[in-house]
Formats: C-alpha cells, sequence, structure tokens
C-alpha cells in the first residue's frame, strides 16, 4: 500500500529507498524539498501533490530526512507510527556511521523496514476492531464546570444571587447530615426576600396614560439640495467622455525623471535589532541552583539535545511577539511549530543558549520565505500601477495600460489623468516614440474582451509591455471572480499580481486563500493560473507592524515584488527581507 520510503540526508544523498511500483517519484520528492523544507514550513509534516500524499519526519541530530508516499486516496491510519519506528530503528542500527558522516555506507535495511511495516499494520487492524469507547464524565467539558464558576460567569454585580455550600458529614452508616444550623439562616433569609416582595407589590400603583394627541397627517417632502443641479448642467457634469475642449496643459515634475532608472531601490525600514533579547531570554524556565565546579562546566558546554519542553517557553514567547507585529495568529503558530519541529533533537553547541539558538532559526526561516523565488516584472491597480508603469518608462520601456475596470465609477478618468502626467514625464520628443498608451473601451464592457484587443493592439504597435488594470473585487463575489478567471484563462498574461494593503492582519491570510481558490474553482482549465505575486500598499502607514508581509507570504509561497510606500510616482520598492526581518523581530 506504500508506494515509496526514502531516507536521504538535508544535503541529498540518499541512504536507502524502496519503491513498490515503476512510478517516478522524484517530481513529488522535489516538490516535498522546495515547497516544504526549503521554505520552512515544516510544521506539518502532510504535503499532497498529484494524486500522492507525502508525510515526512526530520532527524536534526544527524540531519537526515525520512518521506513516505502514498496514494491520496487511501486512509493509512498507521503511517505516523511507522514513520516514527522506522526513524529510531534506522538510528539505533547505523548510529555510528552517522555519527561519523559515513554517508557512502551500505545500508541494509530491508528486513528492518519489513518487519517495522508488518508489525504497524497489525496494529493498525488491531485498533480498527477496539470499539469506540464514549467519553467519561470527567473528560467532558461540563464536569470542569462547578457552581462558583458559573455564578462568576454573570456580569452584573446586582444580580448575583448568593449561593451556600452546605458542608455534609458522613456517618458510619452511610447517611449524609446537613447542618441545621445553616439550613436554618438559608430559610429565613429566603422567607424575609419574599415578604419584601409581596410589599412592594402592594404599594404600586397604576398610572394611566395620558391621551396622546390625535397625530396630523404628514406628507414628506422632497429634498431639495444646496447645489444640486437641474438637467441643464447635465452637459456640464459629463465625464464618461472626453470633452471638445483641450484639456489643462499638465506642467511635468522634472525632479521625478531619472530617479527610478535600473533596479528598483530595496525598502529600508529602520529597527534595533537586539531591543528584545532580554525579553526572549526571560522567557526560560530558571533552571536550580546546583552548587559545585561541576555545574559551571555543565552549564557552558552543549551536551543536551533541545526537546519541545524547552523551547515551548521561547516559542510561545516569540509567537505572541509575531502576532503584536501584525502577522496572523494561524501563521504565527505555523512558524513556531515548523521551528520546533526543525531544533528537535539538535544538540546545543558550547556557550549556545535555547534562546538564542531558537530566535536565529526562526529569524532565518523569516528571511528564507520573504526571499523571492525568482525576479519578476509586474503589474499593478490604480495608482500603484501608474507607479509600475513610471518605472518602466524610466527603463526605456513603452507601456500600454488596458482599461478593464468597467465597474467603478472614474476608474477610466484616473487612468486617464495617469497617462498625461506621465506623457508629460517622458514625452515622444526624448524618446523618439510615445511611451505610454491608453486603451480603453468605456464601462460596462467585457473586461476579458477588452484585454484580448489591447494585448493585440499592443503586438501591432510594438509596444513593450501591457499593464492590466482590473476591478477592485472581494473574494467572495462569485460574478467578479468569475469574470477575473475568464479575463485571465483567455489572455493568458505572464503575471498575474494580487494588490493587497499592509494594513491587514489576519484577513489576509483568509482573504488570499479564498481568492486564490476563487480562481481555480472558476477557471475553466485543469491547471489554473493564480496569484504570481504579490504588491504590498501602504507600507509607510504601518511603522514596524510588518506582519502582513509574512502572512501573505507564507501562505501563498509567492513573493512580494513591490513595496508601495506614498503617493508619488517614485514611491515604489523592493521588498528587503533582511531590513523587514529585523523590523518584525525588535
Amino acid at each position: 500500500m506504500l508506494d515509496l520510503f526514502s531516507i536521504f540526508s538535508k544535503g541529498g544523498i540518499v541512504l536507502w529507498c524502496f519503491q513498490s511500483t515503476s512510478e517516478i517519484f522524484s517530481p513529488s520528492v522535489n516538490a516535498l524539498i522546495r515547497s516544504v523544507i526549503l521554505q520552512e514550513r515544516s510544521g506539518n509534516n502532510t504535503f499532497n501533490h498529484n494524486s500522492l500524499t507525502l508525510q515526512y519526519k526530520l532527524d536534526n541530530e544527524f540531519e537526515l530526512v525520512f518521506v513516505v508516499a502514498y496514494q491520496r486516496i487511501l486512509q493509512l491510519s498507521y503511517v505516523d507510527k511507522f514513520l516514527n519506528d522506522v526513524h529510531l530503528e534506522f538510528r539505533d542500527k547505523y548510529k555510528n556511521e552517522l555519527q561519523t558522516g559515513r554517508y557512502n555506507s551500505d545500508y541494509e535495511f530491508k528486513m528492518c523496514f519489513d518487519k517495522v511495516l508488518k508489525e504497524c499494520e497489525n496494529w493498525a487492524k488491531s485498533q480498527a476492531k477496539i470499539p469506540k469507547q464514549m467519553r467519561t464524565f470527567e473528560d467532558s467539558q461540563k464536569s470542569k464546570k462547578t457552581v462558583a464558576s458559573m455564578i462568576e460567569r454573570k456580569g452584573d454585580e446586582k444580580n448575583k444571587k448568593s449561593v451556600k455550600i452546605v458542608e455534609s458529614k458522613n456517618l458510619s452508616n452511610g447517611k449524609i447530615e446537613e447542618s441545621s444550623e445553616q439550613e436554618d439562616d438559608v430559610i429565613a433569609a429566603n422567607r424575609a426576600k419574599l415578604a419584601q416582595k409581596l410589599a412592594s407589590k402592594g404599594k404600586k400603583e397604576t398610572k394611566k396614560s395620558p391621551k396622546s394627541p390625535k397625530a396630523v397627517d404628514r406628507v414628506k417632502k422632497p429634498r431639495v439640495w444646496e447645489l444640486g443641479g437641474g438637467s441643464r448642467d447635465l452637459p456640464t457634469l459629463e465625464y464618461t467622455t472626453d470633452k471638445d475642449a483641450v484639456p489643462n496643459e499638465i506642467v511635468a515634475d522634472t525632479q521625478l525623471v531619472g530617479q527610478m532608472t535600473g533596479a528598483i531601490k530595496d525598502l529600508e525600514v529602520e529597527s534595533d535589532y537586539s531591543s528584545s533579547d532580554d525579553e526572549v531570554e526571560n522567557a526560560q524556565p530558571t533552571a536550580k541552583k546546583s552548587g559545585g565546579m561541576f555545574s559551571l562546566f555543565k552549564g557552558l558546554v552543549g551536551s543536551k539535545a533541545l526537546s519541545e519542553e524547552t523551547m515551548r517557553p521561547v516559542l510561545d514567547k516569540l509567537r505572541d511577539h509575531l502576532i503584536g507585529k501584525n502577522v496572523a495568529a494561524d501563521i504565527a503558530n505555523k512558524l513556531c511549530d515548523s521551528v520546533a519541529t526543525r531544533l528537535e533533537g539538535k544538540v546545543l553547541g558550547t556557550f549556545e543558549t535555547v534562546a538564542k539558538t531558537v530566535r536565529a532559526t526562526l529569524t532565518e526561516s523569516l528571511v528564507q520565505i520573504l526571499s523571492p523565488k525568482r525576479r519578476v516584472n509586474g503589474v499593478g491597480k490604480s495608482t500603484n500601477l501608474a507607479k509600475i508603469c513610471f518605472w518602466l518608462l524610466e527603463n526605456d520601456l513603452s507601456v500600454l495600460i488596458a482599461a478593464c475596470d468597467t465597474f467603478r465609477a472614474g476608474a477610466v478618468e484616473q487612468l486617464r489623468t495617469h497617462v498625461r502626467r506621465l506623457d508629460a514625464l517622458h514625452p515622444a520628443q526624448a524618446h523618439g516614440r510615445r511611451m505610454v498608451h491608453l486603451y480603453e473601451k468605456g464601462y460596462g464592457k467585457d473586461a476579458a474582451g477588452i484585454a484580448m484587443e489591447a494585448i493585440r493592439y499592443a503586438a501591432d504597435s510594438k509596444i513593450d509591455v501591457v499593464l492590466v488594470d482590473t476591478a477592485g473585487r472581494m473574494q467572495d463575489n462569485e460574478p467578479l471572480m468569475r469574470a477575473l478567471a475568464k479575463l485571465i484563462t483567455v489572455n493568458q498574461p505572464d503575471l498575474v499580481l494580487f494588490v493587497g494593503e499592509a494594513l491587514v492582519g489576519n484577513e489576509a491570510v483568509d482573504q488570499l486563500v479564498k481568492f486564490n481558490q476563487a480562481l481555480a474553482d472558476h477557471s475553466a482549465t485543469n491547471d489554473p493560473h493564480v496569484i504570481d505575486g504579490i504588491v504590498l500598499t501602504k507600507f509607510d502607514t504601518i511603522d514596524d507592524k510588518v506582519g502582513a508581509a509574512i502572512s501573505m507570504t507564507y501562505i501563498t509561497g509567492q513573493p512580494i515584488v513591490f513595496v508601495g510606500t506614498g503617493q508619488t510616482y517614485t514611491d515604489l520598492k523592493a521588498l528587503n527581507p533582511d531590513a523587514v526581518v529585523r523590523a518584525l523581530m525588535k
């Protein structure tokens, strides 16, 4: 039932491998290494690729990876136990070879493997025959509710009912004797409350409300707005079509020209990287002091392997720190679990502490997540699209902007204004050709058709880059998501960039997951084109709460291509992973 079991080092040397079919599993294993292990996403030990499910276990002491693969439709309950048992069996049998790093030795492991597999399969069959036990009352949440806890849940102090718990005495004959004096006090108090309640009812007098005057019928008059205008003002207020009059001449800000030539500058985030070292150190449980010179050297020499219990206080502190920096709570938990999986079993070196080791590993993981797997030239939306267009113009590339936002009022006019300003900054006389063009068809048209015509026009006119401006949409708006999936399927763009705000925290995860899922669901192809990268806007408004960058990159696995830091055309930066991680960890 298992298709593949492989044991290899983190350096890529295969120590032992079992394969039950002739199928080639290299793409699936490579996808696991590339997408999970190298990207520091090892919090969850299950990975799906095509029709296979791959489960893995890391051995951090000997730098080994144990991988098992089987068909996704199978429900194998013994795989976790099987991985652990094979891991222990292999370590115990070849401990000497692994300690000396002799990876080229002949590892004869087939008999042990078959033995462990048969034992685990028998264990799974025996577990399946055991009837499911009902949960006892002590295991339920209801057993943890006491009288005192239920009273404390009532927020109103005045309406709280006082409850006296009467101690009972067990007699020798098994009967229970209650304190008669306390019982009499409770009865007397209840009688006094009842008498007071009956007396207060008799004193109450019913007052009749005076008759209300007869309502006068009122007719609602139409509101007259100040400067509202009328039908005579419609021609002057119509902006959906260009007027015959020549628009006002735009004065170009020549200081902007030349600032974006070449690669985009990296984002700079000021931070004090070592400001929270003391806090993380304080998160460690203090060990009991023991006298003698031996204890001093024992604390200095790293001879103890890291475990989940020793790392948990530090990981909890770092998780709360990440959430405070606007990282989504689910992503913060996965990052800490990934660090724990990576470090479990690792032996600390001399003068190394748990806090510094965990912190350094988490920092390395964050930098790895934020580092793009490829460099891209991109597209954008609205103001950010104009910034990207300006950067392309600065590098002598002609651009066609396709106005495919046919829903939002004023979207086409906004692009017209940007095109006029960009044309003034890079006029045709300076380049020998017109550098920026706008392709528009008005409102209410099919966005996919407009994009197709714009791409065809750009190819005929030998324009270098086409930027498609689409309508902003929520991930749960099915008609708009279906239209976007159609636009992508029909036109096959080189890149699809998601424009998101740096202000969002937990919402970023839900938004990106549903957005990608909606693109896949509404696509007509078996291999849908989903998000290729992210443009993060309003990055200048969040100070050092840069957690949204981690959340978005972690959940999609795609890089943040551009970062918007202001309102001018030059306020476009490339994400600097080291600077962002410094701000995140300070």
